[in-house]
């Protein structure tokens, strides 16, 4: 057997994941198995936006002990903090004059968060694709699981190793972005033609992984349809069919079982069903949650030995960048 191929992703510790989050994360699991996996939580690129530094702490921790709750095991893949090693920044900086000023200018998301945050326009927000270059080059990865709205960042990764290795040879791996081809796009369920986000103001819009039973049933049982009853695929009910990707997700039925199932009944048996399966998807996952949030010296155990690691692994890839820059290597 060859060796794996090496996979990098992140997730941003700003606000508990939701459930299209979830759906990302379980992909991740999946992948420790067939690939070299180094997960991230990537508190540096959370700080482009204001946080709160009490809050910023504690989604940090719940960030990483979700993802061993979900089954993450750091003994089979790298689980770090990102602040957590230094090479990140380092690599950022060295990567940014790499980096043309009009294809950063270029990026969608900066467009929409500087919308979003129109008093806060600052410099990281403008590089932090730069950033997320370095991630991914560090560790040598092959693939990046991102979604469609991420493709973007990773053409900008390529450019700069086409760039950086036709000027000093063989120095990164040209990462591909991995689509996951189900549940990719989990909509809001108040506005179904949007993506479920952590940024969105409405109570009733995202199902949060942590959301207790009663709670994830009332937002489904709320969730916006349409004015017909009938349970089906077609043009025009959007609502409808993202309660169906998010029921066949949790259940594992296709569309056509879903369709089966209710024909002849009413939107309430739908949502009631749907909400219900979520529930009980995310019910072990949860417990599991709580007994490792509990034991603080394992958890903090785990984010010292990844560091350790990470550090390690990309500590190779930053020395063989600074003497291929004429840097005095010690």
């Amino acid at each position: 057997m060859g060796e794996k191929k090496k996979i990098f992703s992140g997730i941003q510790p700003t606000n508990t994941p939701h459930l299209g989050n979830y759906f990302t994360m379980v992909n991740w699991i999946k992948l420790q198995e067939e690939y070299d996996c180094t997960y991230s939580i990537v508190d540096l690129h959370s700080i482009t936006v204001r946080q709160d530094p009490i809050k910023l702490r504690a989604q940090i921790k719940e960030s990483y002990a979700l993802l061993i709750a979900m089954g993450l095991d750091p003994e089979k893949s790298t689980l770090f903090v990102q602040g957590h090693n230094p090479n990140h920044a380092e690599l950022s900086w060295i990567l940014s004059c790499y980096t043309q000023f009009g294809e950063l200018s270029r990026m969608t998301q900066f467009k929409d968060k500087s919308q979003k945050h129109p008093d806060n326009i600052n410099a990281g927000l403008f590089t932090y694709p730069i950033l997320m270059a370095a991630d991914i080059l560090l560790y040598q990865a092959d693939l990046v699981p991102v979604g469609q709205d991420q493709m973007q960042h990773i053409e900008l990764a390529r450019n700069i190793v086409q760039r950086f290795n036709g000027v000093y040879g063989d120095v990164f791996t040209m990462p591909e972005g991995y689509l996951t081809k189900s549940t990719a796009k989990i909509m809001s369920l108040q506005e179904p033609t949007k993506k479920m986000s952590k940024s969105d103001e409405n109570p009733n819009a995202s199902v949060w992984i942590l959301d207790d039973r009663d709670t994830i049933i009332r937002k489904f049982k709320r969730a916006v349809t349409d004015s017909e009853t009938e349970v089906c695929a077609r043009e025009g009910k959007d609502g409808i069919i993202n309660l169906m990707s998010i029921y066949s997700a949790a259940s594992g039925k296709s569309f056509e079982e879903i369709e089966a199932e209710f024909k002849g009944k009413g939107y309430g048996d739908f949502k009631l069903a749907a909400g219900e399966a979520v529930a009980d998807m995310l019910t072990p996952m949860q417990e599991e949650f709580k007994r490792i949030s509990a034991d603080k010296a394992y958890l903090e155990d785990c984010m010292k030995k990844g560091a350790e690691k990470a550090y390690r692994t990309t500590r190779k890839t930053l020395q063989k960048v600074q003497k291929k820059l004429g840097f005095v290597v010690l």
